[in-house]
């Protein structure tokens, strides 16, 4: 893994990590496949349940919550 030197806003120096993704494009039949990924049909349904939850619902935890909402 590459690592790239940087400076802190005080003026120390610190080294961070570079690129850690593999360059191009993904390939194949596989490509964009998320559903997938899923483990069955109950995998399937709790990932909408949190997606809708997340776009849909007033209740939000931690980073999530907004103090006047949008």
């Amino acid at each position: 893994m590459e690592k790239i030197k940087k400076k802190l806003y005080d003026g120390s120096d610190i080294e961070i990590l570079g690129p850690t993704y593999e360059p191009g494009k993904p390939e194949g039949e596989e490509e964009g496949q998320w559903k997938n990924k899923m483990q069955g049909r109950e995998g399937y349904i709790k990932y909408l349940k949190q997606a809708e939850r997340y776009w849909y619902n007033d209740d939000w935890f931690g980073s999530e919550k907004r103090k006047n909402p949008a």
